[in-house]
This record gives structure tokens, sequence and C-alpha cells, in this order.
């Protein structure tokens, strides 16, 4: 039987793994090779980090003192993973304000 320690210690190093490479996403998307290998690893590693959290619910352990947090983690681990692969391309997908194009309308009527 594994140590609950060993399973919450591999739980937070999943998840430590995929949050970096979430961070630096914007540096491999220079190559659409790089973003399409680092867009698998993340879904993969978060797809493993929800099944270890359930996991240490299952076998009684906590994650930062609550026996609470692992089901609801491993939740949005998972939701994580489908959006990881989620493949946009610079769509804008939002259709808010464009902070370069803020003011500019107000300068150009003034200039008029």
């Amino acid at each position: 039987m594994v140590a609950v320690a060993s399973i919450e210690l591999l739980a937070q190093s999943l998840c430590f793994t995929s949050s970096i490479l979430f961070a630096f996403i914007a540096t491999f998307s220079r190559s659409p090779r790089a973003e399409n290998i680092a867009q698998n690893t993340i879904a993969i590693l978060l797809v493993a980090s929800a099944i270890v959290l359930w996991w240490l619910s299952l076998s009684g352990g906590t994650l930062w003192g609550s026996n609470y947090l692992p089901k609801p983690l491993s939740l949005v681990c998972l939701i994580l993973a489908f959006s990881a692969r989620m493949n946009i391309k610079g769509t804008n997908v939002s259709f808010g304000a464009n902070p370069h194009t803020i003011g500019k309308t107000d300068q150009i009527d003034a200039e008029e």
C-alpha cells in the first residue's frame, strides 16, 4: 500500500508541473509543433492529477489540511484538461473591448 503522504506529494507535483507548463504556453506557441506537444502534455498531466486527487480522497488523505479539497480540485483539473486541448489559434472568443483601441475614437473625433 502506498503512503498517503506520497500520494499527496504526487498530486501536488503533477498540479505544479501542469501549472508551470500552462504559464509558459505563450512561449511554446511560437512553434505549432511545440504548442501541440505542450497542450497534450498539460492535458495528460491534468487528467493524471485528477486521478491522483481522487485516489488521495479515497485513501483518506488530505490536501493542504482539507479532506474536502481533492474531489472538487479533480473536477477543476478535468475542466482545465479539456480547456488545454481547445485550440482557438488567436480567435477572439470574449468579444470584449480591445485595450489598444480604448480612447482612440475620442482622439479621432477631436481631430476632426
